[in-house]
């Protein structure tokens, strides 16, 4: 049976793809922080106590595999400090590249994000083929992603390591057990006022982008980077389609790029100050663009599955309803 080490695998994604590689009968060992859990049990998953910065622990849980997805990142936007991002997700991704040359693995899926590439418009969404813009080349995040996706296909292509990077969109779905991106389906329960950003971005449900991760195994070419989104929405658009879900119709206010940027400006001394906020002017400017992309690469090679973002969010919010400890009001 071919195991498989996912690393990060206590996250959103993560778990979502275990489940399909379990689903696929794999044998997969997942690594996580020794203060961490892991949310999934089965008979085929193992987990492997310790940290992608450290050698060592990535070294050790790579024997044995044939297969590693590295998924494990910093993705918090409140950090200031670039340091931060690049201890982890470069330096743990500079150990997953020794570990697959020492334990002679087969393949190497990098999961990134679709922003190391260029966004476009509705019309002319973006793709592969676009180097990142503004706003993201201020992402502490984004650059990290961006320099460690480079590294890892620049030490692994033609290695004998296979090098595939996938780069997820922004995911709703279920098992979010953090409540990391689901957040956006959250903050508008029982909302009757609800504030939104004038800008938009693409969804993909989380169980497609886990299954165009597995779907990366075996049809993922050498060197390749292959972009896992679907619908195009502005926050209006995204707003709209919640509303219908869980037939509530807040009154909806676009706040104005101005005031957004006031309030970045506002987080920017803050982090002078040294407090860590996700109000900057980045992530201010971030919310006021179309960061619209095409999977056209993904759906050609890697047969993408297309949920309708209403599947995702209907799934995100039965998820919520049988598992948070507190409940949203969605009724």
């Amino acid at each position: 049976m071919t195991r498989v080490l996912v690393t990060g695998a206590n996250g959103f994604l993560a778990g979502n793809a275990i489940t399909e590689l379990l689903r696929r009968g794999y044998q997969v060992r997942g690594m996580v922080r020794k203060t961490s859990r892991q949310m999934i049990r089965h008979s085929n998953l193992e987990n492997f106590y310790g940290n992608i910065t450290e050698e060592k622990d990535v070294t050790e849980a790579a024997k044995g595999c044939e297969i590693i997805i590295h998924i494990a990142a910093i993705t918090d936007q409140s950090i200031a400090d670039y340091r931060v991002y690049e201890r982890v997700n470069i330096g743990g991704t500079r150990n997953i590249i020794k570990a697959s040359l020492e334990n002679k693995v087969r393949k190497v899926v990098y999961v990134s994000t679709a922003n190391v590439f260029g966004y476009g418009t509705k019309a002319i969404p973006g793709d592969e083929t676009r180097p990142m813009k503004p706003p993201f080349t201020g992402s502490g995040y984004a650059v990290s992603k961006a320099e460690a996706e480079q590294l890892i296909i620049k030490k692994l292509r033609g290695s004998g390591a296979e090098i595939t990077a996938v780069n997820p969109t922004f995911m709703i779905g279920p098992n979010d057990h953090k409540i990391s991106s689901n957040r956006i389906i959250l903050r508008a329960a029982g909302k009757r006022i609800l504030f939104i950003p004038p800008g938009g971005k693409n969804f993909i449900h989380v169980r497609d982008a886990a299954v165009g991760i597995c779907n990366a195994i075996e049809h993922g070419k050498d060197g390749e980077s292959y972009i896992l989104a679907n619908e195009n929405l502005t926050y209006r658009e995204f707003y709209s389609k919640l509303s219908g879900v869980i037939k509530q119709k807040p009154i909806v206010i676009t706040i104005p790029k101005y005031l957004l940027l006031l309030a970045g400006l506002a987080g920017e001394i803050a982090r002078y100050a040294g407090i860590n906020t996700e109000l900057c002017m980045t992530n201010m400017k971030i919310l006021c663009i179309g960061n619209y992309y095409c999977a056209g690469k993904a759906l050609k090679f890697l047969n993408l599955p297309q949920t309708p973002a209403e599947k995702a969010i209907e799934e995100a919010i039965s998820w919520f309803r049988n598992n948070l400890p507190f409940q949203p009001f969605f009724d």
